[in-house]
């Protein structure tokens, strides 16, 4: 059994974040297998230096280690690149020229905001081609439809909820390079699980509905497909989840003020 612990050094790790790394840790603990760490580091214009040491120093304050070498995003862009390619080549990619403001204002609300209604995807490709001519800045989506016709019905399962029915068109054309950034989550997750051989992936509740998107990916790639478990989220007083511009919540500010790793766990059982 291998899981892993994927956060992004653009903030200080919260509670949330504690919850979500020990529920890894633990996993891997219960199955004697090998819990990792993977910085999702893709984000350069957010991603500093300093908030990757700070992951480093609450996970061993925490008392986690990770037996492997840390693997970053960013140094991983040519795998996702290849994936890119064999997608084209499939022909279920298309460029997308919208802004989020035309898509906002188009597109109804799904469970990860706008949902894409395929305005670029019914251009003709001399349309395309004219307009990647002029220089204009796209992005690189998922022909959600075409590919569930290549790929036929598909099912995953998550530890707690069982074999679940794969229904990526919830999700609509998902995003898989963007425009500033030639890769994006759904896509960089999927390929590194599959490259490091996740066989167990924890993680919030509130990426249930991504799961859909990335069995579809796996197939497509012709991937290795692991399990998941799709936790509970750590919400503050108010029901809210918790967000890394919350340093109230910090694990640096509760180590700080004297809270032991032993206190924390011991605070997240009551959440």
């Amino acid at each position: 059994m291998i899981t892993r612990f994927a956060p992004s050094p653009t903030g200080l790790l919260h509670l949330g974040h504690a919850f979500a790394a020990l529920r890894a840790w633990e996993e891997a603990q219960q199955g004697l297998g090998t819990f990792v760490l993977r910085l999702e580091d893709i984000d350069a214009g957010r991603s500093r230096p300093h908030f990757e040491e700070a992951i480093f120093e609450d996970l061993t304050w925490l008392g986690l280690a990770w037996p492997r070498p840390v693997w970053r995003q960013s140094q991983r862009m040519a795998a996702y690149s290849d994936a890119l390619e064999k997608l084209e080549r499939l022909g279920v990619i298309y460029a997308c020229f919208c802004t989020r403001q035309e898509i906002s204002l188009a597109a109804p609300h799904g469970s990860e905001g706008s949902i894409y209604t395929g305005t670029c995807r019914r251009m003709s490709c001399d349309e395309r081609a004219a307009l990647i001519a002029e220089g204009r800045p796209y992005a690189l989506r998922l022909n959600v439809e075409k590919a569930n016709r290549l790929t036929g019905p598909l099912t995953w399962i998550d530890l707690d909820a069982g074999v679940i029915e794969a229904l990526p068109h919830q999700l609509g054309d998902v995003v898989l390079a963007r425009k500033d950034i030639a890769t994006s989550y759904h896509l960089a997750v999927t390929v590194d699980d599959a490259a490091q051989q996740i066989t167990v992936v924890t993680r919030g509740e509130d990426l249930f509905a991504s799961t859909h998107i990335h069995r579809l990916l796996q197939a497509l790639l012709g991937l290795s497909v692991p399990v998941w478990r799709h936790h509970r989220l750590i919400c503050d007083k108010d029901g809210k989840r918790l967000a890394k511009r919350d340093d109230s919540h910090s694990l640096r500010l509760l180590r700080e003020g004297g809270f032991t790793p032993t206190a924390v766990r011991r605070m997240l059982s009551k959440f």
